[in-house]
């Protein structure tokens, strides 16, 4: 891995999440659950990112899962000769956060072993290949497995963390002795996560402990580990033999290239004032009972950052160094903040004189169920450069960010304007509080700065619920907008319209304002079809001529409810009343003026902060005594409202246009989710009464089935994601 030819230029390189956890028996396989086991093509997606390397998978594991003689280089060899002729160096990967196969785990005695032998056999296969990083984060799975219990053998012991890292710290020195018994010329990219913790005074000594224990692997590797390091006496009295740790300054491993993973939640705060956390956050190291949570959500100055923490390894190692995971599960625009401030950070360390080389787009895929460590299968999807919900990836904005970084370290998007909520004063979750540790306390002073009047969001729908929840989403994720009413506002009015553009100049426009009850409209045509089709279709005509993004909402009530199944953004729409008659011709007519534009249908709000829509009608009424007459024949996707308004502000962000269908996934009767409701919430079920349509007041026809589900991505969480979330809220409230 040589340096980039520029001083003052970053390599981007790439890296797929392929964890192989064992959780007890069982085995989880992030390659299978992000669907790149079946899909060479991703390939080729990676390398339009003008990848220079990619950090991939050739997993122990996978290869040889029964016997260490039965290997099966299938997969591997496709991919790796695939990457070979797109030019990419591939940077291969044995263990990722794995046990390995059955037949050994971290605390096997011959663990290192096996795996060396095993890195011979990679090595001899693809003699071309120069890069290995034999094992991932070593420290951070021993962690895990070891001390924490989270992953097999799911030990709580510092006797069985230090021997199982050792083990693959032995294990990273064999294998690369095998590696290079083959190709002397192989480097090695050692990885681990750095962090760093910081603590109230009484927990000093804790802190202290863990900012020493952050360096372990690489101070073992590079033959640091001496009599007079701090960790000595701690290694030597918890199981590691005095022989074994002195071999390791005889014959040392110094990595080629320092790989430091660094995430929003690697800067720790610990404190020993338990009630005031969560109780989730509670542990303890066996002498004293303290939280450990996000120090960002905590500590008043801020934290280190990831300048900081990269200029204590430089300083440490004086080895190159490259970030080899830079990953946000948040929403687009905090993905984009994140990746920018790293890449700043690296190209402010290099002008330092700095020998950093890379910054690593991790996870190409995204990543499944990392919020609960892989413990639990739930399905949580967090999206990475591209978004793998539609079955084949999706480029989001990250892509557009990652090219405009690389090519000139400038990137020109609005969301780009306000800082990422780790600098902002809403990120704390407690009182702030100063604390001690062994480094000097940091300030949150923002790494660059950001224009005094960032470029802002148009939303138009001041007094409707979608329109004051776009603004309240808009406000948790600093995105400056202008909320407007009809009042300020008539969008059916084109000299209105264009003077209104002139004079904010927004960089996109969010329409969340019409006619939205549905019986009225059938009395009220005229007003309905200029709310809902003319506004619209002028509002889309003025975008369009000025060169400004779109986004506006249709409806479910564009169809007519006779298809088995449920419809999809391709199926014709045929409304039955005049509601989704207006909706239908405003799909057409925003898209002939504005082919860019993006529309949402979706169906059935509810929300806890909206006193209008069937969920908090249903509770009230219920809450009082009264009975609920909900239709039972008719079938719904509702949708909630902050998974909406969130995903489409997502979906505007990555410049997606045409119609979209955003609806929490599943259906159910009205009767059935007042039934639900009643149910989750300790009402008289037996308020809840089957009605017919006009028993229930309806006046316009609507469709006995509108479930909405998308051919384009699912991306939104399941109806029952959405109703406990909605459950939770009302019982915290009440």
């Amino acid at each position: 891995m040589n340096a980039p030819s520029n001083p003052l230029s970053l390599d981007l390189w790439g890296g797929v999440e392929c964890t192989v956890a064992r959780i007890g028996d069982r085995y989880v396989d992030q390659l299978h659950t992000t669907g790149h086991h079946n899909r060479i093509t991703d390939l080729d997606l990676f390398a339009g990112l003008g990848l220079k390397a990619l950090r991939y998978p050739v997993l122990w594991e996978r290869i040889a899962p029964e016997h260490p003689d039965l290997c099966d280089w299938s997969w591997t060899d496709a991919r790796l000769g695939r990457l070979r002729e797109l030019g990419i160096e591939p940077i291969l990967t044995l263990v990722h956060h794995g046990s390995g196969p059955r037949y050994t785990s971290l605390s096997d005695d011959r663990f290192a072993q096996k795996l060396a032998d095993f890195a011979g056999r990679v090595a001899e296969r693809y003699p071309w290949a120069t890069a290995y990083t034999p094992v991932n984060e070593p420290l951070t799975t021993a962690r895990f497995s070891g001390l924490y219990g989270h992953w097999y053998p799911h030990g709580q012991d510092a006797k069985l963390f230090l021997r199982m890292l050792f083990n693959q710290l032995d294990g990273i020195r064999l294998s690369m002795a095998a590696i290079r018994a083959v190709n002397p010329a192989a480097t090695l990219i050692q990885t681990d996560d750095l962090g760093y913790t910081w603590s109230t005074p009484e927990l000093a000594y804790q802190a202290d402990f863990e900012n020493q224990r952050r360096w372990l692997s690489w101070d073992v590797l590079c033959g640091r580990v001496n009599r007079e390091h701090p960790l000595w006496e701690y290694v030597l009295g918890h199981g590691i033999g005095q022989h074994e740790l002195e071999s390791w300054l005889v014959a040392p491993c110094s990595p080629s290239v320092i790989g430091v993973n660094h995430y929003l939640t690697s800067e720790r705060f610990l404190d020993e004032n338990l009630q005031k956390y969560q109780d989730s956050s509670w542990g303890g190291n066996g002498r004293q009972r303290y939280a450990d949570v996000e120090a960002q959500r905590v500590l008043a100055d801020g934290g280190f950052g990831p300048h900081t923490l990269l200029q204590q390894a430089w300083q440490r190692y004086q080895l190159p160094l490259a970030v080899t995971e830079v990953h946000n599960g948040c929403t687009r625009d905090e993905q984009m903040r994140w990746f920018a401030e790293m890449w700043r950070a690296a190209l402010r360390l290099q002008a330092e004189g700095v020998d950093i080389r890379a910054i690593t787009a991790w996870s190409l895929l995204g990543a499944t169920d990392w919020n609960s460590i892989l413990t639990r299968l739930g399905g949580y999807y967090e999206p990475g450069i591209f978004d793998i919900r539609a079955g084949q990836p999706r480029a989001t904005a990250m892509v557009k960010l990652l090219h405009d970084l690389h090519n000139g370290g400038l990137c020109d998007h609005p969301v780009l304007d306000s800082p990422g909520w780790w600098h902002r004063a809403d990120r704390l979750s407690y009182a702030p509080i100063k604390c001690v540790g062994s480094e000097p306390i940091a300030t949150s002073v923002c790494p660059i700065g950001y224009p005094n009047k960032p470029r802002a969001l148009l939303i138009i729908g001041a007094k409707g619920t979608l329109g004051r929840a776009l603004a309240r989403a808009c406000t948790q994720r600093a995105l400056p907008h202008h909320l407007l009413s009809r009042e300020i506002l008539d969008i059916s009015d084109p000299n209105a319209v264009e003077r209104v553009l002139a004079d904010l100049k927004p960089w996109a426009v969010i329409n969340a304002a019409g006619c939205v009850d549905v019986d009225l409209a059938e009395f009220e045509i005229e007003r309905c079809w200029r709310d809902n089709c003319i506004g619209p279709m002028q509002l889309a005509e003025t975008c369009a001529q000025l060169g400004i993004p779109m986004l506006t909402f249709s409806s479910d009530l564009v169809f007519d409810g006779t298809k088995a199944g449920a419809y999809l953004e391709t199926d014709e729409v045929a409304p039955l009343n005049v509601y989704g008659k207006s909706k239908a011709g405003a799909e057409q007519l925003v898209l002939a003026r504005h082919s860019d534009a993006l529309i949402i249908r979706t169906s059935a709000f509810f929300c806890a902060f909206d006193p209008h829509n069937f969920a908090t009608q249903t509770l009230a009424r219920l809450r009082t005594g009264k009975a609920v007459d909900a239709v039972d024949s008719v079938a719904v996707s509702p949708t909630y409202i902050p998974d909406l308004v969130n995903h489409s502000i997502d979906l505007l962000i990555d410049g997606e246009k045409g119609i979209w269908h955003l609806s929490n996934l599943g259906s159910i009767s009205w009767y059935e989710f007042a039934f639900e409701l009643a149910n989750a919430c300790g009402q008289q079920k037996e308020l809840v009464r089957r009605a017919a349509p006009a028993e229930a007041g309806w006046i316009a026809c609507r469709p006995v089935n509108s479930i909405l589900q998308s051919c384009r991505s699912n991306i939104m969480p399941t109806f029952d994601s959405a109703f406990g979330r909605f459950i939770d809220f009302q019982k915290q409230n009440i």
